[in-house]
């Protein structure tokens, strides 16, 4: 039987002296021996987290005992291992980094698309009548989508309002949103709508739910997610696997961070490939004198150095979280 659990979630609200929350917050969940990431915004906090499943049900309780997070939604995975090595909780200006912060003009608590429900989402993606859109970054939608989905060439969601334009020609259609847990959605549902788009839709849930309560139908590929899992499987109706090695283009869903910290890219890269190189995206790299040491997963706890954005811009963009 799985000893853990990991907890996906996020709830847009007012928090009141949200600092001092952020900080309150993590000694409640150093307090039940739990791991993650959480950010707390005033608007709102937005989490995974892990644990042995006292602990997560404890936190949940917790969490929904309290009226601001009223109508709150987890999505609970059983695991082997709690996802997670440490504990963070962060007070920031936004609980999903979109540059959006303008209550007056894009407020989640207020308007944003209509919310499908995965058998209603799975239901309407295929009408001619309807765009599906991807609103998830390029790492993200390069390990998996949703088959024939638009998808946008963008590194991190806070590019997603400088898209608005390129979507435009789509206005006359019914646009669904998707991306992992639906927190991104709420966001960008909002500003579609802001902009014109007369019916915009978002899945409810995300991709995690849609795996979930629906087979994940026609999701291809692997759904990225933030924690030491990397990557979790969607589809158990019609699966296949998109991504490709990023050295030798053999078909992989396994995504890493490259071993040089200077580089630090994050990239998928089959099992062959990691070895010879050493856990590198290229043999510079792998000659490089700061180069961590590669134990087959490219998973670091800490990055000393920031992402090179500007690197090998016709290979695969970096995360906006590297790990």
């Amino acid at each position: 039987m799985t000893e853990y659990q990991t907890l996906l979630y996020y709830c847009y609200t007012t928090i009141a002296n949200a600092e001092q929350f952020a900080e309150d917050h993590l000694r409640y969940c150093k307090s039940l021996n739990l791991v993650g990431r959480i950010i707390i915004a005033d608007e709102g906090l937005n989490g995974t987290v892990s644990g042995t499943k006292e602990s997560c049900e404890a936190y949940m309780r917790h969490i929904e005992s309290n009226p601001i997070f009223k109508g709150i939604e987890f999505k609970v995975d059983d695991v082997a291992e709690p996802s997670f090595i440490k504990m963070h909780c962060r007070y920031k200006s936004e609980i999903v980094h979109s540059g959006l912060r303008d209550p007056q003009i894009i407020n989640p608590q207020e308007k944003t698309g209509i919310h499908l429900e995965p058998k209603e989402f799975m239901e309407m993606k295929d009408r001619d009548d309807v765009v599906v859109l991807d609103v998830r970054s390029n790492y993200e939608h390069s390990l998996g989508k949703f088959k024939n989905a638009v998808t946008l060439d963008i590194d991190n969601f806070r590019d997603f309002p400088a898209m608005i334009n390129e979507l435009a020609k789509y206005k006359d259609k019914k646009i669904l949103t998707y991306c992992t847990g639906g927190i991104k959605c709420e966001k960008a549902s909002a500003l579609l709508l802001h902009e014109g788009f007369p019916e915009v839709y978002q899945l409810h849930g995300g991709i995690i739910k849609y795996g979930k309560e629906a087979g994940g139908k026609d999701f291809e590929g692997k759904c990225y997610v933030f924690d030491g899992r990397v990557a979790v499987d969607v589809n158990q109706v019609n699966p296949v696997v998109i991504s490709k090695c990023y050295n030798c283009g053999q078909t992989t869903a396994k995504m890493i961070n490259c071993a040089n910290p200077e580089c630090n890219e994050h990239f998928t890269q089959c099992d062959d490939c990691g070895w010879e190189l050493d856990g590198c995206c290229s043999e510079p790299c792998k000659e490089h004198p700061r180069k961590r040491k590669f134990d087959g997963t490219g998973y670091y706890v800490k990055v000393p150095m920031q992402v090179n954005l500007n690197k090998r811009k016709s290979g695969q963009p970096v995360p906006e979280l590297q790990f």
